[in-house]
């Protein structure tokens, strides 16, 4: 991996409001009907996909064929598309869906539970993640070990078997292992996880609605062993569940790479500020244009969405563009593709540790 200029520390010579200012006004506009038609079309999207596959085991093709190519590439749309009504359904526990909570907490109940995700639960303990990203001490979601100093030796997690395992891990379980165990979040004084009403994650006024999130979970499962009672465990599999950990593997890769890169610094809590930590991100494109337009675009605009999480998704690149001249190198965006990404920063940030013990006002990424 190239070497990398490192984001400043420094703190900034603008400030929040002065990044607002360079935003046009209707970027922060949120239109009901225009999120609806996002939502809308990916909704037809998964139908019309849906519908294509029934002609995938009928079709007078060799099985090897079926299940080398026609299943696996209705499985990578259908992930794709997946991902984008989670994006949606995501930005609704940013109220950036409409002005409207009660339209933005019922649109983001029903479609995140029909993802298998906790709405409520996840929108608290995320909006805790916007309000403390890059603080070891209290950020929720891909909070990196730490180290008083970094290590020079040799450690067998440097090894590439170590390495492809752990990705693999990382992408077929990471998301329910953060959801039923907060893997890869800051440690509480006890068991936590984004279930639990009582767990610490969650203050006494949400949980109510953490009970909710399990209650629509819950229907959504049965909903899910009846179908598998209609049209068999098997057609289950093939339409719904591979597509589901499509999904979950597209989140935790979008996710990790916003946040784990060697150019980007984390703090302790005595020297972290909002601002700072919100720009310790970065904007990537996903690949193909078409996956960034699925994607609604979460991936390279997500240092704005840092910044300003109610403006949503069909703006966030206009008010990237307002926004980049006056970041200037607090502003990060990687080129790399993305699977190059994924196998360079698991190597190159497996744990922070600061340049020297005696300075520990910033923390980076090391090997």
């Amino acid at each position: 991996m190239a070497a990398v200029k490192r984001q400043s520390v420094a703190k900034p010579p603008f400030t929040i409001g002065t990044l607002r200012k360079a935003i046009p006004a209707h970027c922060f506009e949120r239109s009901a009907l225009h999120s609806a038609a996002y939502l809308m079309v990916d909704v037809a999207l998964v139908a019309a996909l849906y519908v294509a596959s029934t002609y995938i085991d009928p079709a007078p093709l060799p099985t090897w064929f079926k299940y080398t190519f026609l299943w696996p590439t209705y499985w990578f749309f259908q992930g794709a598309v997946g991902t984008g009504i989670w994006v949606i359904a995501h930005e609704c526990g940013h109220q950036a869906f409409s002005t409207s909570q009660t339209i933005n907490d019922g649109v983001g109940l029903v479609f995140h539970s029909l993802l298998l995700v906790p709405y409520y639960s996840w929108k608290h303990s995320h909006r805790r993640h916007h309000s403390n990203t890059g603080c070891v001490d209290k950020d929720e979601v891909f909070v990196p070990a730490q180290r008083e100093e970094p290590h020079e030796g040799f450690e067998w997690e440097q090894t590439a078997p170590a390495r492809l395992a752990h990705i693999a891990v990382a992408l077929l379980l990471g998301w329910p292992l953060y959801l039923a165990f907060n893997a890869s979040s800051r440690p509480y004084p006890r068991f936590a996880n984004h279930f639990d009403p009582w767990s610490p994650i969650f203050s006494k006024r949400e949980r109510a609605e953490v009970a909710l999130s399990d209650a629509a979970l819950v229907a959504v499962v049965s909903g899910l062993g009846l179908l598998a009672r209609s049209f068999g465990t098997a057609w289950l599999v093939k339409t719904y569940v591979v597509p589901y950990f499509v999904v979950n593997a597209w989140l935790v890769t979008i996710t990790l790479l916003q946040h784990t890169h060697p150019a980007l610094p984390h703090y302790y809590e005595k020297d972290w500020d909002w601002l700072r930590g919100a720009m310790a991100t970065v904007d990537r494109s996903m690949g193909p244009p078409f996956l960034d337009v699925f994607f609604h675009h979460i991936s390279d605009t997500h240092v704005c969405h840092h910044l300003f999480s109610q403006i949503p998704h069909y703006h966030a690149q206009e008010a990237t563009a307002a926004i980049k001249p006056i970041l200037k190198e607090y502003y990060q965006k990687d080129d790399r593709w993305v699977g190059r990404a994924v196998w360079e920063d698991y190597s190159a940030c497996r744990y922070v540790a600061p340049d020297t013990k005696e300075d520990d006002s910033a923390l980076w990424f090391r090997k």
